[in-house]
């Protein structure tokens, strides 16, 4: 059986700053993620399923420059690098916006320097710890597409 693969991308705005979500949920702490989700049969590549899920939780456009993590765990998540051109939170159409028991998804831009990522609780934590180390040098960090283990 195959494991279940997602996508995430690190959202880099014109403003140079990062576009999060930050998770609402009752009788828990707020966190941020990054936007993203479970890769579909549809997608033809995990590029597209992002492309699919900036579209869905963003209303937005990006162009993705790189693959920069990969997170092995129960499932496989890759994290990709993106320029993102626009969007608007207020048209976005992903499923889990319409049931109100899963809580808020709230579009929140931080600052991309050590001091705004250390003020957000970013999961996971590997991406939050590659991000405070390379905030200056992301777009330097290796496309690892070419390493991408086969499906």
């Amino acid at each position: 059986m195959k494991r279940p693969e997602r996508v995430r991308g690190v959202l880099i705005t014109p403003a140079g700053r990062l576009l999060t979500i930050k998770r609402l949920r009752p009788g828990a702490a707020p966190y941020w993620v990054l936007p993203g989700g479970g890769v579909e049969d549809g997608d033809a590549t995990l590029e597209a399923a992002l492309h699919r899920e900036i579209h869905e939780e963003l209303a937005g456009a990006a162009t993705i420059c790189s693959l920069i993590h990969v997170i092995e765990g129960d499932d496989r998540q890759y994290v990709f690098l993106a320029r993102l051109h626009t969007w608007n939170p207020a048209r976005r159409s992903g499923p889990e916006f319409a049931d109100p028991a899963r809580g808020d998804y709230v579009v929140e831009e931080v600052p991309l320097t050590a001091a705004g990522l250390a003020g957000i609780d970013l999961v996971p934590a590997s991406v939050a710890r590659l991000l405070a180390e390379h905030a200056d040098t992301l777009f330097a960090l290796p496309d690892l597409r070419s390493a991408r283990p086969p499906a």
